[in-house]
C-alpha cells in the first residue's frame, strides 16, 4: 500500500470527528495547522486507527500522562507508559494495537507550514527530520514544565483576541523544550548513529538554510562533498524520501508562508526564491499543492 492509498487521518478530519462533542471540544483546541489537547482520548479516534495503517499528515507530539498504550508506529510495535514523552513525525503511520481503558494525555498536532513559521531557519535536531519517531521518559518535573508550556499555549488559544505573534513564540518555546528534553539523550544516540544518518542531518540543515535560494540536488551534495548520486543514495536509504522531494517540500513550505502570512506580491517572492520567472514559480507550486498562489492565498 502506498501513502497516497493510505487511509489519513488530518488536523481536518480530527476536527470534524470531533465536532458537536461539547465535553471533548472543551479541552482542546482545534484549526487548520495545530491541535492542542488537554485531554487526548484514545476512544476518540480508536475507530479510526484500528484495522489498516493510517497516516498521519501532521507531526503529532504526545505526554502520557495516565495508563498505557501499545501502537504500531511506522511499521515497529511500542510500548508508552504514563511519563513518557512522543513524538511522531510527519507522514508518521500509526495503527492501533492495544491500550488500557484509562489511557490519557495531552497532545500537541502541527502543520509543516506553522512550524517553518514558529521556528525560522533554525530547525532544532530533533525535528529536523532525521527522526520519525522518538520516545523519551521523562522526570517528573520535566513532565511538569512541559504541561505548563502546553497549558500556556491552549489558554492563549482560547482567548478571542489572542496574539498570533504570542501563539508563535509559545509554540516555539515548546518545541525547543522538547528538543532541550531529546539532546539529553542525543550523545548516547549520535554514538549509535551511522555515517548516512548523520550525512542525512547534515543535509537537512543545509535545507532549512538554503532552500529559498538554493534548488537543486548538486548544490547540497558539494556542500558535503559527495556526488549527487551518492548524496541522493544515502537521503532515501534514511529517510525513504528523496532528496529532491526534501528540497522540493522545504521549498513549497517557504513559498506557503509568504502567501499566508505576508503581503509580498508573487513577483516578489519569485525574485526572493530564485526562481526564473513567476510563471515557472506558479507551476512549480500548482504541481506541488493543486492550487496557484492566488488560489492558495485566498
Amino acid at each position: 500500500m502506498t501513502m497516497a492509498e493510505m487511509r489519513q487521518l488530518s488536523l481536518a478530519q480530527l476536527k470534524q470527528l470531533i465536532e458537536g462533542k461539547d465535553e471533548d471540544l472543551a479541552n482542546n483546541y482545534i484549526s487548520r495547522n495545530m491541535a492542542v489537547a488537554r485531554n487526548v482520548r484514545l476512544n476518540l479516534i480508536k475507530d479510526q486507527i484500528v484495522g489498516q495503517p493510517t497516516l498521519m499528515p501532521e507531526m503529532r507530539i504526545l505526554l502520557i500522562k495516565n495508563g498505557w498504550a501499545a501502537p504500531v508506529i511506522n511499521m515497529m510495535e511500542r510500548r508508552f507508559e504514563t511519563g513518557d514523552l512522543v513524538f511522531l513525525g510527519t507522514n508518521g503511520i500509526l495503527q492501533y494495537k492495544d491500550a488500557s481503558s484509562d489511557v490519557q494525555g495531552i497532545g500537541l498536532s502541527i502543520s509543516d507550514e506553522l512550524f517553518s513559521l514558529a521556528i525560522g531557519n533554525r530547525i532544532p535536531p530533533a525535528f529536523d527530520g532525521h527522526l520519525r519517531h522518538f520516545q523519551l521518559h521523562l522526570q517528573p518535573e520535566e513532565q511538569e514544565y512541559l504541561d505548563q508550556l502546553h497549558l500556556m499555549l491552549y489558554r492563549h488559544l482560547r482567548q478571542q483576541d489572542g496574539s498570533s505573534q504570542v501563539t508563535l513564540h509559545l509554540l516555539s518555546a515548546l518545541l525547543w523544550y522538547v528538543d532541550h528534553l531529546w539532546s539529553r539523550h542525543e550523545q548516547t544516540y549520535r554514538e549509535s548513529q551511522t555515517r548516512e544518518q548523520r550525512l542525512f542531518a547534515d543535509f537537512i540543515q543545509l535545507v532549512s538554510e538554503f532552500t529559498p535560494e538554493h534548488h537543486t540536488i548538486d548544490f547540497y551534495a558539494s556542500r558535503l562533498c559527495l556526488t549527487p548520486r551518492y548524496m541522493s543514495t544515502i537521503v532515501r536509504q534514511v529517510s525513504g524520501k528523496s532528496a529532491k522531494q526534501w528540497i522540493d517540500d522545504a521549498l513549497v513550505t517557504r513559498i506557503k508562508i509568504d502567501l499566508k502570512h505576508t503581503d509580498k506580491s508573487v513577483a516578489r517572492i519569485c525574485d526572493e526564491m530564485n526562481f526564473p520567472n513567476p510563471s515557472f514559480l506558479t507551476k512549480f507550486f500548482k504541481r506541488m499543492t493543486g492550487q496557484t498562489p492566488s488560489q492558495f492565498r485566498r
